[in-house]
């Protein structure tokens, strides 16, 4: 008995699942990727070859990540162009080192450097206060910082404002698993929302952002977080990264980190 081949849709029908999933008509990317909408409908429809330049300035329009993008490319019959190298080739090195120099220069307040899947890549050592206490197993690499949040052996029988801080987290991996269509964000979604019972009634946080509220060593601490990426990223793994900064959100929090009474537990 011969195994059946897998066939693989064409880039056509991928640039078509992709408009479709942004929303949008073949008249409305037409415009943003400047092609005719003929010339789009015969891409779609596999009546013309798309150049690599066209389908990467139609991705782009769709704002399809990177590596879905030299997937495409491959689907054309194309070399990828948007590397994907892993995190240790050297072509990364200097933008890792300057990337773990914010890290350390961040101190005393938290800081780690995230995949796409929120997996931990680095850290400074003030990450440590967030930390404390979770459970051996979740501490095994790869870490994932929303599991180890909302996990009831992690951080979250020391977060005050359980229920809004995992609303918050769970909405974004639900947002980006929208944007990406990838299916390990889905099920990272789907887990952490399992952690924690959400109610639609919780109240919406006072202030003026959302803040952390954790418990460590007898203490209260409360910080926002900072979300930055890569503008000018080219590469796919270097376009996935995340630097996640805390800072305080009181005068409480921001003395007891710099006189260093909470990172000293």
């Amino acid at each position: 008995m011969t195994a059946t081949a897998q066939v693989r849709p064409d880039v056509g029908t991928l640039l078509r699942t992709w408009r479709e999933r942004r929303r949008l008509s073949q008249l409305e990317l037409s415009g943003r990727a400047r092609v005719s909408t003929r010339h789009l409908s015969y891409v779609e429809t596999g009546r013309s070859r798309p150049t690599p330049d066209l389908i990467d300035r139609i991705a782009e329009s769709l704002d399809v990540p990177l590596r879905s993008r030299d997937e495409l490319l491959l689907a054309g019959g194309y070399a990828p162009r948007h590397g994907g190298r892993g995190l240790d080739h050297a072509d990364l090195g200097v933008v890792l080192d300057g990337l773990r120099h914010l890290l350390d220069a961040h101190e005393p307040y938290p800081a780690l450097l995230l995949d796409e899947h929120w997996d931990v890549v680095d850290a400074n050592a003030a990450t440590g206060l967030l930390l404390a206490g979770c459970a051996p197993e979740l501490m095994e690499p790869p870490v994932n910082a929303i599991r180890v949040s909302l996990h009831p052996g992690g951080l979250a029988p020391r977060i005050r404002n359980l229920p809004q801080w995992a609303a918050h987290l769970i909405h974004q991996v639900r947002a980006r698993a929208e944007v990406t269509h990838d299916p390990v964000l889905a099920d990272l979604a789907g887990e952490a929302a399992s952690y924690v019972d959400l109610d639609p009634r919780t109240p919406a946080p006072a202030g003026p952002v959302l803040a952390l509220e954790l418990e460590h060593a007898g203490a209260d601490l409360r910080f926002f977080s900072v979300s930055a990426r890569l503008e000018t990223a080219t590469d796919a793994t270097l376009d996935e990264l995340r630097l996640e900064t805390f800072l305080p959100a009181d005068q409480a929090t921001q003395a007891a980190l710099r006189r260093g009474d909470a990172r000293s537990h």
